[in-house]
C-alpha cells in the first residue's frame, strides 16, 4: 500500500469521532482467535486497543500476531496496542475501564467468570466460544445474560461458521420449499441434520505454524470436544433448520452423548507447544508417556421433533495437502443438501443437491439464478445422480476472514444497542445442551 493510500485509510478510520467509536479491550488472550478479530480494521473501532493480561508466552504470541498484521505488505492494519501485564492486571482492567467492549478468547476455565464480572462492571462482551465448559458453571452464564439484559449490555459469542459459503448456501437452499421440500423428522440411524467436524492440533495460522499453550490439552481449562467445537455445530443446527427463531430448552431432547480421547506422544506435544516435557497439571491424562485428551465427542438430540447429530473429532495432523474438514447433511422431502470435503473434492468444501422422487430441476435452476445475484459466479454441475453447486474462489474467504464477518455483525448490534431476542435465547439453549451432553457422557463412564 502506498503512502497516500495509508494516509487515506487513516483518515477513513478516524472519521468517526472518538466518543462515537467502540473502544476495544482484550482481556487475558490465550487463543489465536483473540488476534483474528483484529486482522481487519473497522471504522467503528478505535485504533487503540488496551490489553490486560499476565506476562506469559500466550500474551507474547498475541502481541506478535497483532504486530504482524500491522507490518504486512498487503493492506496492513494500524492498531495501537497499550499493554498492562503486571500481577494486578485484572483489578486494573476493572478499575481503569479503558474501553466499552471486552474481547475474550483464552483459557476457557476462566471464561464464564470473566463474562459475568465484565457484565457486572458495565462492559459489553464479545466472547469466543465456548462461553462455558463446566456443567456447574452454566448457572453463572444464565446470570450473565440476565444481568446483561437488565443493564442493557451486549453479550455475544463468535460464531464464525455461519459465514462459511457452503454452509450459508445450504441454509438458503433449505429455505426453498420448491427445491428442498421440508426437513424430514429423521431417526437416530438417519438424522434430519448432521454436522461433523474434524480438527487438527498441528496447523498454520496467518501463514505460520500454530504454537498452542500447554493448557489447551487440559480439558479442565480448554474444555472437552462436547462443549468446545460442538458449540459451533449446535449453533448451525438451530440457525439452518429454524432461521431467526428462538429455540427454547424444551424444544430439545438429548438422546445420547459420548466422548473419547485423542493420544499425543511427547514428540507430538513438543511440536505443537514447543515444550520439552508435560506440565504437572497434565499428569492425570498420562499413561506411560502418552497424553490422552478427551477432545472428541458426539451427541444425538431432537430439535423441535427433528433428529440431529453433532460430532467433533481431533487428530494430531491432517494428511498432506488437507486441513480441518467439515461434513454436513440436511435431509428434505424433495432433496438432501450435502456438504462433502473428501479427496474427490480436493478437500474443498463442496455442496451437493441430492434429488428425491418429487424433485423438479427447473426449480433448482431458477433458485440458483436468484442466488447468483447475491453470490456472483454460482453455477450447477450435473453429476448424473446429483447436482453440485459450484462456488467460485472469489466467494471462498477462508476461516480467518470469517472473524471479520462476525465482528461486523457485532458492530451492527452495538450500533442498535441490542442483540436480537432469538440470538440471546439460542445462545443460552445451545450452551445448556452442550454442558448437559458433557455431564451425561461423563456420568455414563
Amino acid at each position: 500500500m502506498g503512502r497516500i493510500a495509508v494516509v487515506l485509510a487513516l483518515l477513513f478510520f478516524t472519521a468517526c469521532s472518538e466518543k462515537d467509536q467502540i473502544r476495544w479491550i482484550t482481556l487475558d488472550p490465550g487463543h489465536f482467535h483473540a488476534a483474528l478479530v483484529q486482522k481487519t480494521m473497522y471504522p467503528e473501532i478505535n485504533l487503540e486497543v488496551h490489553v490486560y493480561a499476565p506476562k506469559s508466552a500466550d500474551l507474547d504470541l498475541h502481541l506478535s500476531r497483532i504486530e504482524s498484521y500491522n507490518k504486512r505488505t498487503d493492506n496492513p492494519t494500524q492498531w495501537k496496542t497499550t499493554v498492562y501485564d503486571e500481577d494486578d492486571f485484572y483489578q486494573r482492567f476493572l478499575e481503569e475501564k479503558q474501553g466499552s467492549v471486552v474481547v475474550l478468547s483464552g483459557n476457557n476455565k476462566k471464561k464464564t467468570k470473566y463474562i459475568l464480572e465484565a457484565i457486572e462492571n458495565g462492559f459489553h462482551v464479545f466472547a469466543d466460544k465456548p462461553m462455558v465448559i463446566h456443567p456447574n458453571e452454566f448457572k453463572n452464564l444464565e446470570k450473565a445474560f440476565q444481568r446483561a439484559e437488565e443493564k442493557k449490555l451486549l453479550l455475544y459469542d463468535i460464531m464464525t461458521e455461519r459465514s462459511e459459503i457452503t454452509t450459508l448456501l445450504q441454509k438458503e437452499l433449505s429455505q426453498q420449499e420448491d427445491v428442498f421440500g421440508t426437513l424430514i423428522e429423521g431417526s437416530i440411524e438417519k438424522p434430519a441434520i448432521v454436522k461433523s467436524s474434524v480438527h487438527h492440533y498441528a496447523k498454520e495460522v496467518s501463514g505460520k505454524p500454530l504454537i498452542r499453550p500447554a493448557w489447551f490439552f487440559d480439558t479442565q481449562q480448554q474444555g472437552e470436544g462436547l462443549v468446545d467445537v460442538s458449540a459451533h455445530l449446535v449453533d448451525l443446527t438451530f440457525w439452518e433448520c429454524f432461521p431467526e427463531q428462538a429455540i427454547q430448552q424444551n424444544d430439545l431432547e438429548l438422546l445420547s452423548a459420548n466422548r473419547w480421547t485423542t493420544p499425543l506422544s511427547p514428540v507430538d506435544f513438543k511440536k505443537v507447544t514447543g515444550l520439552p516435557t508435560y506440565p504437572e497439571y497434565l499428569s492425570p491424562y498420562l499413561q506411560n508417556d502418552t497424553l490422552f485428551v478427551y477432545a472428541n465427542g458426539a451427541m444425538h438430540y431432537t430439535l423441535k421433533g427433528h433428529h440431529a447429530k453433532v460430532e467433533v473429532l481431533w487428530n494430531f495432523k491432517a494428511p498432506e495437502g488437507t486441513g480441518d474438514t467439515h461434513y454436513s447433511i440436511m435431509r428434505g422431502t424433495k432433496a438432501d443438501l450435502e456438504i462433502l470435503q473428501t479427496k474427490q473434492e480436493n478437500y474443498t468444501p463442496t455442496l451437493y443437491v441430492n434429488p428425491k422422487e418429487e424433485f423438479d430441476l427447473s426449480h433448482l435452476k431458477s433458485t440458483i439464478d436468484v442466488l447468483t445475484k447475491k453470490h456472483p459466479g454460482l453455477r450447477l454441475i450435473d453429476h448424473g445422480n446429483r447436482w453440485e453447486v459450484e462456488i467460485p474462489n472469489s466467494l471462498r474467504e477462508g476461516h480467518e476472514a470469517h472473524f471479520a464477518a462476525v465482528t461486523r455483525r457485532f458492530i451492527e448490534f452495538y450500533k442498535q444497542q441490542k442483540i436480537p431476542d432469538w440470538e440471546r435465547t439460542n445462545m443460552l439453549t445451545k450452551y445448556h445442551l452442550t454442558t448437559t451432553a458433557l455431564a451425561r457422557a461423563q456420568k455414563i463412564e
